[in-house]
């Protein structure tokens, strides 16, 4: 006699599997909507800052390495990330960014081997902020005292040639700057205060030779003007006292 039981028994085992299959797959379908994805490691975020590094995208580094110093201030992959941060920066233009974040680096890590570099990369950024010579210089004097503490701190670095043909080209901005203001008081009348801007030159920029010759003339003319100036001075200041003692009589 057939028994119907002994007939679906197997479906029923198939239903039992399906209905479990179908369970845990809900399960993980939950876990997926409701529970937090676990987050990436600190090695994950460092290679994702170093593929896209490679790739040229920039901004997708600077995350990459942001996330991983805040979420693993003491990861072995830490001191790599601060680095790299301030090159993504550099070589995505953000100039005072990465000042910021390669002295960041110094003052955390200031006897680590890429010391030399840090120091380089501030005053090669500072450089690049470079915008004209009738504005301040504060970014070409601070990349200058970065770039003589390379050539001067760590001669043998394979930084230290290129930092002193940088010292060269910043010197010379400087001394263009100071002609520029120089020529001002020029312009304006105001011969003393050429004449002191222009001495300046002479004596703070001796190796800018073609400079130190306009200079040297300016500074001559400037201070014939200026004497010029004061003798007349002293005749309207002596004709103005004649004159009083004139009316007074």
């Amino acid at each position: 006699m057939f028994d119907f039981w002994d007939g679906i028994r197997p479906l029923r085992h198939f239903f039992l599997c399906l209905m479990l299959a179908g369970l845990l797959q809900g399960c993980g379908l939950i876990d997926y909507v409701f529970l937090t994805p676990p987050e990436d490691t600190a090695q994950e975020m460092a290679e994702a800052g170093r593929l896209a590094m490679q790739e040229k995208r920039y901004g997708d580094a600077i995350d990459s390495f942001t996330k991983l110093k805040e979420r693993y201030p003491f990861s072995p992959y830490t001191a790599m990330a601060e680095l790299a941060l301030g090159d993504a920066y550099f070589l995505d233009e953000q100039y005072k960014a990465a000042v910021a974040t390669y002295k960041e680096f110094e003052a955390l890590h200031p006897r680590h081997e890429a010391i030399p570099y840090v120091l380089f990369q501030i005053g090669k950024s500072n450089f690049l902020m470079f915008d004209s010579i009738d504005l301040p210089q504060d970014n070409i004097t601070e990349a200058v005292d970065y770039f003589n503490r390379v050539a001067l701190s760590f001669p043998d670095s394979p930084y230290a040639g290129e930092a002193r043909e940088y010292i060269v080209k910043c010197r010379r901005y400087e001394a263009e700057h100071e002609v520029f203001v120089a020529d001002f008081y020029w312009r304006t009348g105001n011969y003393e205060a050429a004449w002191q801007r222009y001495s300046y030159v002479v004596d703070r920029y001796p190796e800018q030779e073609e400079i130190v010759r306009y200079s040297l003339v300016r500074r001559d003319l400037s201070y014939f003007k200026y004497q010029k100036s004061r003798s007349q001075e002293r005749i309207d200041e002596e004709k103005g006292s004649w004159k009083q003692w004139f009316d007074w009589l």
